[in-house]
């Protein structure tokens, strides 16, 4: 899921062809199940970084814990996405240009998920009220994301070769949904035998947590970054072992020479490509919004009812669990009705449900009902405030996979099959040449305010603006 979040492409694949939807040859085999499922195990394996980090344990810890309050802590974190976001957005293309060059991607997978190995177990340094390790903790938050993007964009530049072209909607939706499953169950690992309420000293099943972790320090919620890194190393091999790569073509030299090239042709001719432009534009701006969206969820819920892990956490399951619905419904609709209509679609809930959460207060509903505010020690989503944007979150869930599965459905029917690694960075470009302005815009506005809800409304904007351009591109002919 990735998030977040979390994420396109375009130009013709040189500057005297046409660019048309993806065909590959009707010649064309395929590899065995075994390929595909290897490849799917991909989204397993690294989506616990975007549910356990950057959604609903460590950023929520981070925020209330590790930062000195909620606004300042999420100002932080919306800073330190940016800084990521500003360095993926213009090495994604490059790196993607010379791995099409080169041929292999696997090596660019692996080289990347060590970054996300290496950041993620870093993140155990975090301990609360220790304004030492702030910084450290956010570099190491940057280096992981930096490393779980790069992997994704390669990861996903294999799909083309997996299955054929009618296929491809449903491939994206069910690695979508397979990764949300992923991170359910890490999150009730974490939730269940890790991570502790620190005045009862219990877990969610009520036990006392596994291999001692001390729920005074927070343990618990820290020990999810050092999991994570074991996750991704156990459940990736799959993908190394059953999914074949493409043979080097070019020597390193070679390929970063051949790979600039082209990528210098890609972005000369795109202006005379606007129906690629526009969908750059418009993932670019709503792929912006959902990362903010994901990134700042937990951390809100967290300043505005007090939530600690285990209510994110359970939060997140739920919304997690909508999550694969969603993404698996949606991989369906997706080869039904075509991409654009269910990006269309996802964009439109999510819209609302934004416009919605901001109605929502600890004690008001929709800015004018009244109702009892969450009281210390109450059930689990015991007042209605809070019962409310559990069920908008479930909404979020439900629109978010489509969105994103759709998207990079999207590209390869725009895209040429023999640069897709390079279109595949630049998707990443336009998701996140200006993935740190929405983080950012949040970061400023609540900073300037003090006020969560005035930074989140910043993602309105974003949503509406996505909508629009997204309008304006012409699906192509679905083969």
């Amino acid at each position: 899921m990735a998030t977040t979040y979390p994420p396109a492409a375009l130009t013709p694949t040189n500057m005297k062809v046409k660019m048309t939807s993806l065909a590959p040859a009707p010649s064309r085999t395929y590899p065995p199940r075994s390929a595909v499922i290897g490849w799917i195990f991909f989204d397993w394996a690294a989506q616990p970084y975007f549910t356990l980090i950057t959604t609903f344990v460590f950023a929520p810890y981070f925020a209330t814990r590790v930062a000195p309050d909620p606004a300042t802590g999420q100002s932080l974190w919306g800073f330190a996405t940016s800084i990521a976001g500003f360095l993926i957005a213009f090495l994604s293309p490059v790196l993607g240009a010379i791995a099409d060059a080169g041929g292999r991607r696997k090596p660019w997978i692996a080289a990347f998920g060590a970054l996300l190995v290496i950041g993620s177990s870093l993140m155990w340094i975090g301990r609360p009220g220790d304004p030492s390790v702030i910084v450290p903790v956010l570099i190491a938050f940057a280096v992981a994301t930096i490393g779980a993007e790069f992997a994704t964009v390669f990861n996903n530049a294999m799909m083309p070769y997996l299955v054929p072209p009618e296929k491809i909607g449903r491939l994206s939706g069910t690695g979508w949904a397979t990764g949300y499953i992923g991170g359910i169950i890490s999150l009730v690992l974490v939730l269940g035998f890790l991570a502790a309420n620190e005045t009862t000293g219990r877990t969610l099943f009520g036990l006392t947590p596994l291999f001692g972790l001390d729920p005074a320090m927070h343990e618990g919620d820290r020990i999810s970054g050092p999991l994570t890194a074991v996750w991704f190393i156990v459940f990736v091999l799959p993908m190394f072992v059953f999914t074949p790569d493409h043979a080097s073509k070019t020597p390193a030299l070679g390929a970063v020479r051949e790979g600039l090239r082209e990528l210098r042709e890609t972005l000369r001719a795109l202006p005379s490509q606007p129906n690629m432009a526009t969908f750059l534009i418009a993932n670019m701006v709503y792929t912006d919004a959902l990362v903010a969206l994901f990134a700042f969820g937990g951390i809100y819920a967290a300043g505005t009812f007090g939530w600690q892990t285990i209510q994110i956490g359970t939060f997140g399951i739920l919304l997690a669990v909508s999550g694969t619905l969603g993404a698996w419904i949606g991989g369906k609709l997706d080869d039904l009705l075509g991409p654009k209509t269910v990006i269309t679609g996802a964009m439109t809930i999510l819209l609302l449900a934004i416009l919605a959460i901001l109605s929502i207060d600890r004690d008001t509903l929709f800015f004018v009902i009244k109702v009892a505010p969450p009281v210390p020690g109450g059930g689990l989503f015991a007042a209605p405030a809070e019962q409310a944007y559990l069920g908008l979150g479930l909404f979020i869930g439900f629109a978010a996979g489509p969105l994103q599965a759709a998207s990079r459905t999207l590209l390869i029917r725009l895209a040429p099959h023999e640069r897709i690694t390079q279109f595949f960075g630049l998707f990443a470009l336009s998701g996140k040449v200006t993935s740190f302005f929405a983080p950012l815009a949040v970061g400023i506005v609540t900073a300037a305010t003090a006020s969560q809800k005035a930074g989140m409304a910043v993602l309105i904007v974003f949503f509406v603006a996505g909508l629009v351009l997204l309008s304006r591109v012409k699906e192509p002919a679905r083969p």
